[in-house]
């Protein structure tokens, strides 16, 4: 397999997975993220969400909003906090709404080209069934 097709695989997987989640929610608007209470978690403990978007990718933000990145996968979105967090460990935070990245993104570098084609392909998609 090709390094194109595989992309390309990866691609279709995200837009198939958005449409099954933007089908399966029922909630509003993705959420805001809000600090964390320091009576819940320790100031000196570092924090990161980890959830979905509303497309259906996994986004890790760190709590004060320093670092955060998109992922194809849950442990993706855990390894790249703890890799952050070292050499200590941090707390992880699942809301369970889904929320956007709204600071730069520092993980998978392919995400903005799959989220692309993903817009795209959703739009072609909708033109097809009207």
């Amino acid at each position: 397999m090709t390094l194109q097709m595989c992309e390309e695989a990866a691609m279709a997987a995200i837009a198939i997975q958005a449409s099954r989640h933007q089908a399966n929610t029922t909630h509003g608007p993705a959420s805001t993220l809000k600090p964390l209470d320091p009576d819940v978690v320790s100031a000196a403990i570092p924090a990161f969400f980890i959830g979905r978007n509303r497309a259906g990718l996994w986004v890790a933000r760190e709590a004060n909003g320093r670092v955060g990145g998109l992922f194809l996968f849950k442990s993706s979105a855990v390894d790249f906090a703890n890799r952050q967090s070292a050499p200590a460990r941090c707390a992880l935070v699942f809301p369970l709404e889904s929320f956007e990245l709204d600071i730069e993104n520092r993980g998978n570098p392919v995400i903005v080209l799959a989220e692309g084609a993903r817009r795209l392909l959703t739009r072609i998609v909708a033109r097809l069934t009207t």
